[in-house]
């Protein structure tokens, strides 16, 4: 419930200088998803004080909690927060549950006293992150065959985290950071490929992070990994699997016409017999109409 004349009359008090008026720089807070924040005011409300606290979200603003004269208002926040909101009736300061990614935004505090002051906080909230997934990069075959000839065998390698949003994917060798992608779209999957030698024997780790946590996937042995499958092995069974469809496809056309071949033969002596029987009923009735 907002108060028309309250505000009428801060305006008027305010136009007359009678209150200062602070405003304060956006504050940033990071959160992970599913746990629980506070914006704090740090103030103590008093008899007539009244604090407003509004979620704005793009080019929308929503009121979403109160106090004045003491007394607490939700205004519509079940509807957005389900439920999740709770205001501190001696501070004003608003604390969200099991917070989700949709609640990202910017929280607008105003804070009118004996000083009117206004505050915001930007809230982003991050999922958590998977774990990467370190696999043998056989797409690179095509483009491998300097490395085959090369008295250094090398293979690359593919690191990849999907479902991420607003998150930076590295390698390392060791601790020295050898090449990174980030990527701020929503739910997407990303990879980063690397390429090593058969036999390196340097501790290689693929890093996922965002500004708050992060996941990373050492790779233990580069030869296994590496060896599972050689380029020409892959190339190999690739010619190999594209024969036996073909051998496939050809046992079954040949299946296909044998057996259309059979069921037309079938199917000829019953159309002669039929053809046959016909005819010796037409010869009959003739030979009866004759007779009479």
């Amino acid at each position: 419930m907002i108060h028309k004349s309250f505000f009428f009359c801060l305006w008027i008090w305010f136009s007359r200088g009678v209150f200062g008026v602070h405003m304060d720089e956006v504050k940033s807070v990071s959160v992970m998803e599913g746990d629980s924040v506070t914006l704090n005011t740090d103030v103590k409300v008093q008899k007539d004080d009244q604090i407003l606290w509004v979620y704005r979200l793009g080019s929308s603003e929503t009121r979403i909690a109160e106090i004045h004269r003491q007394s607490v208002y939700m205004h519509n926040s079940n509807v957005t927060f389900g439920g999740r909101l709770r205001m501190d009736s001696q501070s004003g300061s608003l604390t969200i549950r099991n917070i989700r990614t949709t609640d990202s935004g910017l929280y607008k505090l105003s804070i009118f006293s004996r000083n009117i002051s206004y505050r915001s906080f930007s809230v982003n909230v991050y999922a958590h992150l998977p774990i990467p997934v370190i696999i043998r990069d056989s797409s690179n075959c095509s483009s491998s065959s300097s490395f085959e000839r090369s008295s250094v065998p090398k293979c690359s390698l593919l690191c990849s985290a999907v479902n991420v949003s607003h998150v930076t994917l590295s390698w390392y060798k060791g601790n020295s950071l050898l090449s990174s992608i980030n990527v701020s779209d929503l739910s997407i999957s990303l990879s980063l490929s690397l390429e090593v030698e058969y036999q390196d024997k340097n501790t290689y780790s693929c890093v996922i992070n965002n500004p708050i946590s992060n996941q990373t996937k050492h790779l233990d042995n580069i030869s296994q990994l590496c060896q599972t499958h050689t380029c020409s092995e892959l190339k190999s069974s690739h010619w190999v699997g594209i024969l036996v469809s073909l051998v496939i496809l050809a046992v079954l056309a040949v299946a296909a016409i044998i057996f259309f071949r059979r069921k037309s033969k079938q199917a000829q002596p019953q159309n002669e017999t039929s053809a046959f029987t016909t005819d010796a009923q037409k010869r009959a009735v003739c030979a009866y109409v004759s007779k009479q």
